[in-house]
């Protein structure tokens, strides 16, 4: 159980980013149509594309350390699993 928690925590912890910036962007796109009534689908996609882009960009260092930590920490542990 502690394997399955820390990995749905560690992929919780990388994907946040992305997923919060995204949400933003399309809450701010989606006021944006509401108040000028532009109706395009196809208005929300490149600007959510872009910002969840600069935000991996941003956060890839830190999501890398998180990656490598939890990696790390599963191999040295595998003694424990096993048993």
């Amino acid at each position: 159980m502690g394997i399955a928690f820390e990995t749905i925590k560690v992929t919780l912890l990388v994907s946040a980013p992305m997923l919060l910036i995204g949400l933003v962007v399309g809450l701010i796109i989606s006021i944006f149509q509401a108040v000028t009534q532009i109706q395009e689908m196809t208005l929300v996609f490149v600007p959510k594309i872009i910002a969840v882009l600069l935000a991996l960009v941003f956060a890839l260092p830190w999501m890398l350390d998180i990656l490598v930590t939890y990696t790390q920490n599963i191999f040295m542990n595998i003694p424990i699993y096993v048993r």
